[in-house]
């Protein structure tokens, strides 16, 4: 379902029928983070507060029968125990539900669908295309076939969301960068004397992508609030949280007398993030413009945004929609009494509009493996690629080197097995996520499963064992890193694969680096191995075990190394800003001139129910020709709209009377008395109730095509609709009926 078109409230309602009809008495409720939880918490008390909804990430002792948690926190949950007796075993829970179901939740969260045993439901705003196979087969569909979908284009058409205005602006240093050549003389001094880097080097030119990464300029971050009147609530999606903040300090700059308060700073670095979107929230409360790094681009639901400011570059055409979802949700009396939310503005400088406006083809890349799974996927290469060469046959085991550096091709397969055993013998079976695969973990535990492996070894365990928790204990990261970075080189070298030179130059970059630290003890230890890294001789006839030899007495090292970060410039230079452009985005058409017109022409009709006309049209009376030019009169007059615009749509509802009629509505009384016939007999609950349901629909549409009685939510009482509920007479009859309703809405000439 389209953002802001009601999945929650969608699936709290599944659950309210899966519980009345004893189908669930238990359901897990997961999201992905903190601020969604809480949302979600809040939905389910407003709506069904009778499930008594937990919230695991606060209470996790409270008894209930809906439970709301983060993915990470419900995986440490299942292994906790109570007396031997985990609480969460696998028939806990009798409907799980996924907020934001895509692929990084597949990849990383499967565990927790395949431990347990319970109907399964995704929710996603991702357009059906964007979603990727193994999702859908996480559910049993096929690719691009979702169970049930609503999209953007019938939400707006329907008028549960509202659609977006897109203007771009072109800013020139955003999209070309900033040449030295091109600025002013007093620019040209004051870039000159800017502290670029640590070497002192000046550049020439800086490229877009600079901008608002470590490069910000005071000028193209200027804001501007129109005098007198309050900005509607705005959300500003920023590059990273030094942009944010330079972004707020502009505009407290330009605007002292708001005191900070006015615009703040969003995201997972400032404190009490969610007392500041929960005040945002508000509608009276400040902050009215959130500066947010990715923390407000999903899954926020606040009606009151009108505005969203794009000031980073955004390719995933997923997050983009996400990110635009933001605005769609409708607001009453946003604007004043009656004048309700009806669009929304995005203002966009850095060419998404223009790029998502032509459909392009995108992807969001595949989900990396962690960085521990691509280490033992390596070393199986590894082993494999020794077997490969130095035969697998009659294989015994030996003792290992005596001082721990293999010296041999034999000795470093030893090594590498032995090492991989200790991992996989320190996976916790009794974990959820690794007891399914006990089988394997069990018997690849054992020493004599590592002798010899054959093909089918090498798939499952790289498949299935791969990535499992291990109790070892934790390593430095750059260690992890610089292991992977040898085992690559290893490969390489085994199978003279043309990378090899590039991967030996980043490891003598790093020894390079590591001499400049020599005065620490540790490093002066190894420098003779350090410093022949560095030269041309070492590498000459260099053996497998020797690169092996330099893992094991470097990798412990390489954490000494500083982080280099890129120093933070700021400038002040004139920016230009280009002619602003309406854009319009596929699914997304800005509102049209006649849904305002009939917008317009509800609230006023409504407000003049009183009019002679609208008064006929109410009561079910006939119209004459007089009452079709009062009521022309009486919209134009009105100001609702011009006289081509009453004509439009007196053509599109085949006559004013039924235009007006469906705004209106039929009066409830009069609706009545037009079935007078049926309620005067004798009634099953079934022919009782699909009656009142079409009063109910001629109150709020004022008419009814007889078709819609062969459709939900009529065929929710008889598969057959109507028919399955009356007998062929009553059928006429009530058509009849429905005919004569829509034809005193019609004035014919005499």
């Amino acid at each position: 379902m389209a953002t802001g078109a009601g999945k929650t409230r969608t699936v709290i309602a599944l659950v309210d029928l899966l519980m009345r009809c004893n189908w669930a008495k238990r359901v897990l409720f997961l999201a992905d983070r903190k601020a969604l939880v809480t949302q979600a918490v809040n939905a389910f008390k407003r709506h069904l507060p009778d499930a008594a909804p937990v919230n695991l990430l606060e209470d996790k002792e409270s008894e209930g029968r809906v439970f709301v948690s983060t993915y990470p926190t419900m995986m440490g949950l299942i292994d906790e125990t109570r007396d031997g007796q985990r609480r969460f075993g696998p028939g806990h829970f009798d409907l799980i539900i996924i907020d934001e179901a895509h692929r990084s939740v597949y990849q990383k969260y499967r565990a927790i669908f395949a431990y347990f045993d319970s109907l399964l439901v995704g929710l996603t705003a991702t357009p059906r295309d964007e979603i990727d196979r193994d999702t859908y087969g996480l559910f049993d569909l096929e690719k691009g076939v979702p169970t049930d979908a609503y999209d953007l284009s019938e939400a707006v058409r329907d008028g549960f969301l509202v659609p977006a205005r897109a203007v771009a602006v072109p800013l020139k240093f955003l999209r070309e960068g900033i040449r030295y050549d091109d600025l002013s003389e007093e620019e040209k001094d004051a870039w000159d004397a800017k502290d670029w880097d640590e070497e002192g080097t000046i550049p020439d030119q800086v490229e877009a992508a600079a901008l608002n990464a470590w490069l910000f300029n005071a000028d193209t971050v200027g804001l501007r609030v129109k005098g007198g009147d309050r900005l509607g609530k705005t959300i500003i999606f920023a590059k990273n949280h030094a942009h944010a903040e330079f972004i707020a300090q502009r505009f407290n700059l330009h605007y002292p007398h708001f005191k900070g308060a006015f615009a703040r700073v969003i995201d997972d670095k400032v404190d009490y993030a969610q007392t500041l979107i929960d005040a945002f929230a508000t509608p009276e409360k400040a902050p009215h413009i959130a500066i947010s790094v990715d923390m407000l681009d999903t899954g926020i639901d606040i009606p009151e945004v009108v505005n969203l400011v794009f000031f980073k570059l955004v390719r995933s055409k997923t997050k983009f929609w996400q990110m635009l979802g933001r605005g769609t949700r409708l607001c009453k009396h946003l604007f004043g009494p009656g004048q309700d939310k009806d669009h929304f503005f995005i203002f966009d400088y850095c060419q998404n509009l223009e790029f998502f406006s032509q459909n392009p083809e995108t992807t969001d890349g595949a989900l990396a493996a962690s960085l521990g799974t691509r280490l033992f996927r390596a070393r199986l290469e590894l082993l494999a690629a020794l077997d490969a060469r130095n035969g697998t046959t009659d294989r015994v085991q030996e003792d290992p080197p005596a001082y721990g550096d293999p010296s041999t091709e034999a000795e470093l397969r030893r090594a590498t097995a032995d090492l991989l055993r200790r991992e996989v013998a320190a996976m916790n079976v009794d974990n959820f996520v690794v007891r399914p695969k006990r089988r394997l973990v069990e018997r690849f535990a054992e020493t004599d499963a590592w002798l010899t492996l054959s093909a089918d070894d090498h798939i499952e365990l790289a498949r299935e064992v791969a990535g499992l928790p291990t109790a070892l204990p934790a390593e430095e990261e750059e260690a992890k890193r610089f292991d992977l970075l040898l085992l690559r080189l290893q490969l390489a070298l085994l199978h003279a694969e043309p990378t090899y030179a590039r991967l030996c130059e980043q490891v003598q970059g790093i020894a390079g680096l590591l001499e400049e630290k020599q005065a620490i003890p540790a490093v002066r230890e190894h420098l003779a191995l350090i410093q022949d890294l560095q030269s041309e001789a070492w590498w000459q006839d260099v053996t497998v075990p020797m690169l092996d030899t330099v893992r094991r007495r470097l990798r412990a090292l390489v954490q000494l190394l500083d982080k280099r970060q890129r120093k933070i410039v700021y400038t002040d230079f004139a920016d230009a800003m280009g002619e602003e452009t309406a854009i319009e985005l596929p699914g997304f058409a800005a509102p049209d001139t006649f849904e305002r017109f009939r917008a317009k022409a509800r609230h006023f009709l409504q407000a003049h129910a009183d009019s002679p006309a609208v008064h006929k049209l109410r009561q079910n009376e006939p119209l004459a020709p007089e009452d079709l030019a009062d009521l022309e009169h009486l919209l134009v007059e009105g100001g609702i709209g011009t006289m081509s615009d009453v004509q439009r749509a007196a053509e599109m509802s085949h006559g004013l009377g039924l235009f007006v009629r469906s705004l209106v509505g039929l009066d409830r009384e009069a609706a009545h008395r037009a079935f007078a016939s049926f309620f005067g007999k004798p009634l099953t609950p079934n022919q009782s109730e699909l009656l009142t349901m079409i009063i109910d629909h001629l109150a709020e549409y004022g008419i009814m095509e007889p078709a819609l009685l062969y459709a939900s939510p009529y065929t929710d009482l008889n598969p057959l609709g109507v028919e399955g509920i009356f007998t062929g007479p009553d059928i006429d009859a009530l058509f009849g009926i429905l005919a004569d309703i829509g034809e005193r809405a019609v004035c014919v000439a005499a």
